[in-house]
């Protein structure tokens, strides 16, 4: 009867060590997945702010309709609303001052996300000629951009100059 208390021990011993091993590696794999898609989500976010900033700062008298596209395929709300409803007045502008910006971004970080929201502060440097400084002049922005995620995109919706 030893022996077979002593078997019997020895497989429920094996199967709680399978049951745990399993849970574990389930836990793990599933902290693993997390951290992925929390991974992914920060790359994302840092993308569009990127990409909006630059669009943002990188305007060309000569291509304005297509540069404003850009910064509006980009935005949502309230942002979105006041940039469009300043387009006419800006591509006036920028025609009669030949405006053109080259901007580049050097630094964008997050200061808080979620998984429907964030906000991004984004450094970017632009190079800005135009008929009062045809040579061109640079100019430092710090931007605070607001961000949404939305239909599987991640949208500006709001911006300011910060500092």
């Amino acid at each position: 009867m030893s022996r077979a208390l002593s078997g019997r021990a020895g497989s429920v011993g094996l199967v709680v060590a399978t049951v745990l091993t399993t849970a574990l590696t389930i836990w793990l794999s599933l902290a693993l997945y997390d951290q992925h898609e929390t991974e992914q989500r920060r790359q994302d976010i840092l993308a569009a702010a990127r990409q909006s900033a630059l669009n943002f700062t990188s305007l060309d008298y000569r291509h304005y309709d297509r540069d404003s596209a850009n910064v509006l395929e980009g935005a949502t709300g309230d942002f979105k609303k006041q940039f469009a409803a300043q387009t006419e007045e800006l591509t006036k502008l920028v025609a009669e001052n030949e405006s053109v910006s080259e901007g580049q971004v050097l630094e964008a970080g997050i200061v808080r996300s979620d998984e429907h929201s964030a906000r991004v502060l984004v450094v970017a440097d632009s190079k800005v000629t135009n008929t009062a400084a045809p040579k061109g002049e640079a100019r430092t922005y710090r931007l605070q951009l607001d961000l949404v995620y939305r239909d599987g995109r991640w949208l500006t919706s709001d911006v300011e100059f910060v500092g």
